[in-house]
């Protein structure tokens, strides 16, 4: 069990041993759908839900450990506030950013700080087609107890890597994607971006964005109009808004109008 505290606790020691740690049925169950590798998982012995025995009878069914655990034993591991009846040690799925087809939309999360907004965009990359999340600079660690959650279990369904934005960028540009910093303003609005192209979105910190060396490395800018007084939208918010709209486009045989070039942007 401390072992298992501790890698809920220190992102260093999560990623020394390629193991993190998942709380609750729906996100277990949605590793044993994506055919993670499991190390085990650990029921509370009290447990009662018809949730958590489905969870253990799948999981058993697939040959992994399944721990019964005294009462309380849970609630001095885990990270929730209030903890789940179940947990699971699972090795982490890493995806090397130079492994990641040049196609599609792919958004890059450049210093996102918060566990919720991280979790958020992984997940409506999934739910948008996104091709991929990459992670770069000092942002949450996407194995994070609290990005998990936040994902609902869609880590599992999409290739989520971590890497410099230097070298991210390289890759992209190198296989002729068009490179993008999400900016507050003053850029061309991200509904005349051509998403039909290999593309990528840069999404920058929660207060800060992007600073200008950062936006220096992509192709142009893009931004969201807004009408009302607010500064800017969650980051969240605005990735999930770029993400639908580049779906929208693949899904829409209309033509769009879109700049023939960066230069016209």
């Amino acid at each position: 069990m401390r072992r298992l505290r501790r890698l809920i606790q220190k992102r260093s020691l999560r990623w020394s041993e390629g193991v993190c740690v998942l709380e609750g049925p729906d996100l277990i169950d949605a590793a044993l759908e994506a055919g993670v590798e499991f190390e085990a998982v650990y029921v509370d012995a009290a447990a009662s839900s018809d949730s958590v025995a489905e969870t253990v009878r799948r999981a058993q069914a697939s040959r992994i450990r399944v721990f019964s655990l005294g009462e309380g034993v849970l609630e001095k591991v885990a990270d929730a506030q209030s903890p789940q009846p179940i947990l699971a040690s699972v090795r982490f799925p890493v995806v090397d950013v130079h492994d990641i087809a040049v196609e599609g939309l792919v958004v890059i999360l450049h210093d996102v700080r918060d566990p919720g907004n991280a979790g958020t965009i992984i997940r409506s990359a999934d739910a948008g087609g996104a091709t991929a999340v990459v992670i770069t600079g000092q942002s949450v660690d996407p194995f994070n107890p609290k990005t998990l959650r936040a994902t609902a279990g869609s880590i599992f369904h999409l290739p989520v890597a971590v890497a410099s934005l230097e070298d991210a960028l390289d890759h992209f540009k190198r296989g002729g994607a068009q490179i993008y910093a999400a900016v507050v303003r003053g850029a061309a609005s991200y509904r005349s971006i051509d998403f039909s192209k290999p593309t990528v979105v840069v999404i920058g910190n929660e207060a800060t964005g992007l600073d200008d060396p950062s936006i220096e490395l992509c192709d142009a800018s893009l931004t969201i109009p807004m009408a009302g007084r607010s500064e800017s939208l969650n980051a969240a918010i605005a990735a999930s808004l770029i993400v639908f709209e580049a779906l929208h486009q693949r899904s829409d045989a209309t033509p769009i109008s879109t700049p023939r070039s960066l230069e016209e942007l």
